[in-house]
């Protein structure tokens, strides 16, 4: 259940800080006051895509909040804690800058937009204006009972399949068509592979082995310098160290005269013991060092033929095992295709694969496909459609598609005795809107969102029709929370709640506020929805008794 829903700079809302109740709310207001842009701002927060003109003019960034409740022992609260997210609430946050660039947040931490339209599948679900005319298209009427029938990751499966099968498909074809090509890359290949296999490179041994020959490339350097440095220190004609020993024995002598020689004497003897382990590791280091021709003449040719092989393909001496395994991989597929035996099973595997998992969601789909019939035709006799039928009609493919192994079509008679035909030519504008509410409030039903927005999807529809409306959302605010954006006075009347949205301007400014509405306040507000700027007491006296008759 939503809890609450803050915007700052947002559209034409300056502030706004909402907390919302239980059961179902009715939105109401003039026209263009802003009704809409409170969903606008509560879809953004719930993973939405956004740009700069979100932005209030003159701000530097519009920010949305929107707290959820989070029940115990829920599939929300295990999402949040597989997340490590904190569990007490779900708090979304949006900030969207001037230039743009969008942040997100979930309790605190950023968040990407996928991860916030993940978590907004157990928060709410927005039925918005276009919904009616969306049906028209097949995909839309696909996906609606995919969802109702819990399936979409069936049907994603599906379409992956056969996707993987149509490929198996055209490589088959591929490779009985142009046999000779393939011939001649697959030889070509085969040398590449080859050889690279002969090189046997490895990135490990080659930093080895560079180091190992900068080392015996610079052998008569290294040899050169340690000796100058160890003659300088103990086997040259004017070596430093024995000159240094007898200073230190005569300072060690004096401090017997004089204690305050000690401190020196001592960080002298310290630097004499190391000049003296100094000379021993350059003794250490000379016996180890050899020079070695026939080595250093094997290693410049070991890398002389990695770096030419490296050059010859383009690549670093790094890239050199990634660029086997690509070419391993490319002859491996080259192989198959020279082996129609082998492409045409892996094409049947494909085929098998798919029509596997198309079959389970053939199933699924037709379960659902004549439950949800059932039902909106039932809600069409409710909302003055009587006698007319709902049908989600299922048309076998012979090959199957990405969609599956048939295809979903709405199809409606509208009045008694009429065929049915499909919704998109047959459904008039208010008719369209009464299958769509219908459609809509009985999806949502199987909906695991705790909170449902409509906004103004009512339109087209008025008298006992709206009435009927109100009392469906209703009905359905008893076990979900449930939010309206309306026009129409007999649904808001059904309302657990009100809510008025106002636009004013101010020192050239329009904003939007809201004002929750009392029992009078309500009645006002009616009675304006029923007759307009002018309101009579025969007006407010219909809008009460139309509150007063829920």
């Amino acid at each position: 259940m939503l809890l609450s829903l803050i915007v700052r700079d947002f559209v034409i809302v300056d502030r706004l800080e909402l907390e919302f109740g239980k059961g179902f709310g009715a939105l109401t207001g003039e026209t263009g006051a802003g009704k809409s842009i409170l969903v606008d701002a509560l879809a953004l927060a719930l993973g939405e895509r956004a740009d700069a003109s979100v932005v209030r003019s003159g701000a530097e960034r519009a920010e949305i909040s929107a707290e959820f409740e989070v029940a115990p022992d829920s599939a929300l609260q295990a999402w949040l804690r597989a997340g490590d997210y904190d569990t007490d609430a779900c708090l979304l946050r949006r900030v969207i800058d001037s230039a743009g660039r969008s942040r997100g947040y979930i309790n605190g931490a950023a968040a990407t937009l996928g991860q916030m339209r993940e978590v907004a599948d157990f928060l709410a679900d927005i039925h918005g204006q276009n919904a009616h005319h969306s049906l028209l298209r097949a995909d839309a009427q696909r996906s609606l009972l995919d969802t109702h029938a819990g399936a979409q990751v069936l049907a994603a499966a599906a379409a992956a399949a056969y996707a993987a099968w149509r490929a198996a498909r055209e490589a088959r074809q591929a490779a009985e068509k142009d046999v000779e090509a393939t011939v001649r890359e697959r030889e070509l290949l085969e040398w590449q592979v080859k050889e690279l296999v002969a090189l046997g490179f490895d990135a490990a041994e080659w930093q080895d082995t560079e180091q190992e020959q900068r080392r015996l490339g610079n052998a008569n350097a290294l040899l050169e310098g340690a000796g100058a440095a160890l003659a300088a220190l103990d086997e040259g004609e004017v070596a430093s160290l024995p000159l240094l020993q007898h200073a230190g024995a005569r300072l060690a002598e004096l401090t017997g005269f004089d204690p305050a020689l000690s401190e020196a004497a001592q960080l002298f003897e310290t630097a004499l013991i190391q000049l003296e382990e100094s000379a021993q590791a350059l003794r250490r280091y000379q016996d180890r060092l050899e020079l070695d021709p026939s080595r250093l003449n094997e290693l410049d040719n070991r890398i002389n033929a990695v770096t030419q092989m490296a050059r010859k393909h383009r690549v670093t001496p790094e890239e050199l095992p990634e660029l086997r395994q690509g070419l391993q991989a490319r002859l491996a597929e080259l192989t198959l295709r020279a082996d129609p035996v082998a492409l045409a099973e892996r094409e049947r595997k494909a085929e098998a694969a798919f029509r596997e998992v198309a079959q389970k969601l053939s199933a699924l789909r037709i379960k659902t496909a004549g439950a949800l019939s059932a039902a909106v035709t039932t809600g069409m006799q409710e909302l003055a459609m009587s006698g007319g039928r709902f049908e989600i009609a299922l048309e076998p493919l012979a090959e199957g598609a990405s969609c599956g192994l048939e295809t979903v079509e709405f199809r409606v008679s509208a009045n008694a005795g009429q065929p049915l035909r499909p919704l998109a030519k047959v459904a008039s504008g208010g008719e369209l809107s009464r299958i769509g509410l219908a459609l809509q409030v009985i999806a949502s039903q199987a909906n695991p969102a705790g909170t449902l927005i409509f906004d103004e999807v009512d339109v087209g529809i008025g008298g006992r029709v709206a009435e009927i409306v109100g009392r469906m959302l209703r009905e359905l605010g008893k076990s979900r929370q449930v939010l309206c954006v309306t026009h129409l006075p007999q649904v808001a009347a059904q309302a657990d709640w009100q809510w008025s949205i106002a636009k004013q301007t101010r020192d050239g400014a329009t904003s939007s506020s809201v004002h929750v509405l009392d029992q009078d306040a309500r009645i006002d507000e009616i009675a304006r929805m029923l007759g307009g700027e002018k309101i009579t007491e025969t007006t407010r006296r219909h809008a009460a008794e139309m509150l007063g008759s829920k």
